[in-house]
């Protein structure tokens, strides 16, 4: 059995070929995704840049405040910087200094009120922190399934010319094929990125929190020591 000698021109096949050749659904879903994979890395360059100035910040705050010998005057210079550690000290003083203010000194209630203060203060820079990364995992977890659709989509808009044109041959086929797969590429180039960066901003996010944590706890161990020494 002979089969026809095919002839395909790599131009054809390059991939602006394959964007320009494609119908409206396809370039719309190429762009689509071209355009997450743009925000995604907008979005690992950025959040990368920040979370590790904030790790390091956070280092050399704790530091720099356990060698501090006028608590209020450190927070006071520490509130003029974009610190979330600064400004969970300064929610935990901002509280003792409401609450030791009254004639009268509850301190178990004292001490309830600073931890809920801190622990509200981490809460809330944490999520200040996290706000991006339902975008990566959006894009990770969404972007392969539309990379996809593209692919449906041109592989049936292939199986329409073969059906137009009567002829099944490879050279017919392979264009609108290949512009089908190159949807899912995009989609893959747009998702892998996303999910490996949002699984390594979630661990840089643990270690932040953790260390929050601890210079938490250390200074609520601190204050409590005060209101011993006061008693």
């Amino acid at each position: 059995m002979n089969f026809p000698s095919i002839s395909l021109d790599p131009a054809s096949m390059s991939p602006l070929a394959l964007f320009l050749q494609a119908d409206f659904i396809v370039k719309s879903v190429m762009i689509g995704l071209l355009l997450a994979s743009i925000w995604t890395w907008m979005i690992i360059i950025g959040n990368g840049r920040r979370l590790s100035r904030i790790r390091k910040d956070a280092e050399a705050f704790e530091r720099d405040f356990w060698r501090a010998s006028d608590v209020d005057r450190f927070s006071a210079d520490a509130a003029r910087t974009d610190s979330p550690s600064a400004r969970i000290l300064n929610a935990g003083l901002g509280e003792w200094r409401r609450s030791t203010a009254r004639p009268v000194v509850d301190r178990a209630g004292v001490r309830e009120r600073i931890a809920a203060a801190l622990d509200s203060a981490i809460g809330m820079e944490m999520d200040r922190l996290g706000e991006r990364l339902n975008t990566l995992a959006t894009i990770g977890s969404v972007a392969p399934f539309v990379g996809l659709f593209g692919t449906v989509w041109g592989i049936m808009r292939s199986f329409s010319g073969i059906a137009s044109a009567g002829n099944s041959s490879l050279a017919v086929v392979a264009p609108g094929i290949a512009e089908a797969l190159f949807a899912t590429a995009i989609g893959l180039f747009a998702a892998i990125p996303a999910v490996i960066a949002y699984n390594r901003f979630t661990y840089m996010l643990g270690k932040i929190e953790s260390r929050l944590l601890r210079f938490s706890d250390g200074f609520h161990a601190m204050l409590s020591r005060e209101l011993e020494r006061d008693a």
